[in-house]
């Protein structure tokens, strides 16, 4: 079944030495005054499970927009394996997009809303059967094809709108926050799902997310936008363990950023740099430690601890200025050693902190962490 469902093939010239799916080559865009998009250059490799991550207002789906065909590039160009599709209206190009409210036909059965595309390109009647048939197979629905729309939940909606978009065999399929209508568990669960699809299709998936863990989750690699830049691209494990700024660091999980001030302390270094609140073990004063080699060592009182369930997350204030957050996991029920105001020594691996090649910006006001601009942890939800 899988071989079924490869790509189509897309007409024009194609550069046969080409092994990207995508490329976008200083690609800006521009809406009147206002800039959405500066001077972006990515690829994204064939077969490959590709986010697009940052806040609301970053660029990353103007990104997607411009590789769907719905957007123009004010500059730069949209290279798809190849071929620069610039001026090609979305229909012509090889894409097919997932869109968060799915966009289905109420009036239509289930099947009927796969085929849709099929018949619009006047595929003959057996032959879009046949390949809508697979299509529900691959997302699992496949006694479905006579149910109304209106009969399912908004899981199988999804999946009926990923068939949808996988019957006409595109070479990328563009998913547009396809989970953000999905309660936690079951967008838990479709996460799994969609990993899953992409592997057996094994077509280029260009995912765009605002969800941290969406994007660690199922992702090959990532790009991680902010104010219209590219911040950094890299594997989940690459922009998680060594952000290239301060922004990757605090909105890509939760990292403490210190400044120059406490780095010199610390480290004995001028340079801002990061370190995860998992990274650092938390000492009681008076417990022995021996140090080992390469280890940051610190002191500092407790001033806040918040129990969490599998996990405690305690902000410490350093002695001579600073904080930071220290998250333990809950090996045991008793809590002791983390009551405000109690002294701490704080101690990490050298090689666990990253410095940062700008300095620190400051916590968003409206986050659910007390925390000063000495750290930043946010949490997006």
């Amino acid at each position: 079944m899988t071989g079924s469902f490869g790509p189509s093939g897309q007409g024009g010239a194609v550069t046969e030495a080409s092994t990207d799916d995508v490329a976008l080559i200083d690609v800006s865009k521009r809406f009147g005054s206002v800039s959405a998009v500066e001077h972006v250059n990515l690829t994204v490799r064939a077969g490959e499970f590709f986010s697009l991550l940052g806040p609301s207002g970053s660029g990353k789906t103007t990104c997607l927009r411009m590789i769907a065909g719905f957007e123009q590039p004010t500059e730069g160009r949209i290279v798809l394996r190849g071929t620069d599709v610039a001026g090609l209206p979305a229909y012509d190009r090889d894409v097919n997009t997932v869109f968060q409210d799915y966009a289905l036909f109420p009036h239509l059965s289930v099947g009927e809303n796969v085929e849709y595309g099929l018949k619009v390109k006047r595929v003959g009647k057996a032959e879009r059967r046949s390949r809508a048939a697979d299509a529900l197979a691959m997302v699992r629905l496949d006694d479905f094809g006579s149910r109304r729309v209106t009969q399912l939940s908004g899981g199988q909606r999804q999946r009926v709108a990923l068939a949808r978009a996988l019957v006409n065999r595109p070479r990328v399929l563009l998913l547009d926050e396809p989970l953000g209508a999905l309660d936690l568990k079951l967008r838990e669960e479709m996460q799994v799902e969609l990993k899953r699809i992409q592997t057996e299709v094994g077509i280029t998936f260009i995912f765009v997310t605002h969800d941290q863990d969406e994007a660690l989750s199922m992702s090959d690699r990532i790009a991680v936008f902010a104010n219209g830049h590219l911040e950094q691209v890299g594997t989940p494990s690459e922009v998680y363990e060594r952000p290239a700024s301060a922004f990757v660091a605090g909105f890509v999980g939760t990292s403490n950023v210190l400044d120059g001030t406490v780095a010199n302390r610390l480290r004995g270094s001028e340079d801002a740099f990061s370190v995860r609140p998992e990274k650092i073990t938390l000492i009681a004063a008076d417990a022995p430690h021996d140090a080992a080699e390469g280890e940051i060592r610190a002191t500092g009182t407790i001033r806040s601890s918040v129990y969490l369930g599998e996990r405690t997350r305690v902000i410490v204030d350093l002695d001579g200025g600073g904080e930071v957050v220290v998250v333990e996991q809950n090996r045991a029920a008793t809590g002791e050693g983390t009551a405000p105001g109690t002294p701490v020594r704080l101690a990490w691996d050298r090689r666990f902190d990253q410095v940062l090649p700008i300095a620190p910006r400051p916590t968003d006001p409206a986050s659910d962490e007390v925390l000063t601009d000495a750290v930043l942890s946010a949490e997006p939800t």
